[in-house]
């Protein structure tokens, strides 16, 4: 197969039904510029898409410094577990970052599509499949073994998520969901315990998505509602999200760049309800630290955009993270007066980017011990986590003993 080298972005734009184009991708250089369409520029409805990165005007961006694709591009690209489903797929391809766009799923996080026409939209994967023929795809994926055709029409549902572990999108008219599949690697239930941490961050106030435990084929299965969609009577709305990383305008090589200072401050100078975001991050930030959860990179914090606003959408893949030792750190880098430590006192350090004071960081935090502490086991039990997997998690990830170091 012969890799593509220009595609056109379709958008679709708040509270509509269909896509319109917005403009071009097109590889020349070394890097993937962007252009709007002219018919975009004067649709009174167009929104830009990206404030940041992509303003609404006319002449063509070239992506900063090191920057191969814009990062508002790239957010709407397929992850590590998609592209390993493409190469899986085509094995014959010698994909670029276009091929990736075009060859998968249509029914992408946030409100972009990619297409070689600008003309005619033509939706990739709308089957509808059953989860148990996602699961069996992933399986025989991640074996490397042949998939039989009746599984082929699976295979597309998850080559557009983000993440490295399997996952695919289903849904209906009335919710639609990312479905989180065990991995043969996985040295612990990371399934349940996503689950326990993100019913734990709800009962704890923090604006997370909605999740429920499915298990299918004896295998548990973690469904995460979709915050991206909104039904709207006889229509799907799709939004537009920007993550941590195209805010902070960093690339994948550049990921471990992302501080929540900087975080804090695109915040600060983007968002109008400033203050209760900052808020709101400070408690993810801290609850992250307390239930081990050290996968909080750049990608795993993002916006929402409508043309006018940027807010901050729920909270998501939160999961402790297994590890044996004490000291640890978070992926976007605290800058606290402890460097990236993972540590109470260090959050608290930095609590004033936050606009907090001291004593009001200092209640946010005991609330969160509070809530962890008191609904530990009968979340766990909700999951039916076994006890053995409970003592793999609590004070190595959750409540790491490392954490509370110095804590008054």
């Amino acid at each position: 197969m012969t890799s593509n080298l220009d595609a056109f972005v379709w958008i679709w734009l708040p509270n509509c039904s269909e896509p319109v184009v917005a403009g071009k991708i097109n590889f020349q250089q070394g890097k993937y510029h962007f252009i709007y369409a002219k018919s975009y520029l004067q649709n009174q409805n167009a929104i830009s898409l990206s404030p940041i990165e992509l303003p609404l005007q006319g002449s063509t961006f070239e992506p900063e410094g090191i920057n191969e694709i814009h990062s508002c591009l790239r957010d709407a690209a397929p992850d590590a577990w998609g592209r390993r489903v493409l190469h899986y797929k085509y094995s014959q391809q010698n994909f670029n970052e276009v091929d990736y766009m075009l060859l998968s799923s249509s029914n992408r996080i946030g409100a972009l599509d990619f297409q070689q026409s600008n003309q005619t939209y033509t939706a990739r994967d709308s089957s509808v499949v059953q989860l148990e023929d996602l699961l069996q795809a992933a399986q025989l994926i991640e074996a490397r073994l042949p998939l039989p055709p009746e599984l082929d029409h699976a295979l597309l549902h998850g080559t557009s998520v983000g993440g490295a572990r399997p996952k695919a999108l289903i849904g209906d008219k009335h919710k639609q969901y990312i479905a989180k599949f065990s991995s043969s690697t996985d040295h612990y239930d990371i399934v349940k315990a996503e689950y326990v941490a993100m019913k734990l961050a709800q009962l704890a106030d923090i604006d997370v998505a909605n999740v429920e435990l499915k298990r299918s084929l004896a295998k548990d299965i973690l469904l995460v509602e979709r915050f991206d969609r909104i039904i709207q009577g006889d229509f799907i709305e799709r939004r537009l999200i920007l993550s941590g990383l195209s805010l902070l305008k960093l690339n994948e090589m550049e990921a471990r760049y992302a501080s929540y200072p900087q975080l804090a401050e695109v915040i600060r100078h983007n968002l109008p309800n400033a203050e209760s975001s900052l808020h709101e991050l400070f408690r993810r930030i801290v609850f992250n630290i307390l239930i081990g959860n050290t996968d909080d990179h750049a990608r795993n914090h993002a916006a929402f955009w409508n043309g006018i606003t940027l807010t901050l959408t729920p909270a998501y893949d939160i999961c402790p993270q297994n590890r044996t030792g004490q000291i640890a750190s978070q992926a976007m880098n605290l800058e606290g007066k402890q460097g990236n430590h993972s540590t109470l006192v260090n959050a608290l350090s930095i609590c004033h980017l936050f606009m907090l004071e001291p004593l009001e960081a200092k209640d946010i935090i005991h609330k969160l011990i509070s809530v962890i502490n008191d609904n530990w086991v009968n979340v766990c039990n909700e999951a039916e986590l076994s006890k053995n997997e409970r003592d793999n998690l609590w004070q190595r990830a959750v409540f790491n003993p490392y954490c509370f170091d110095n804590w008054m």
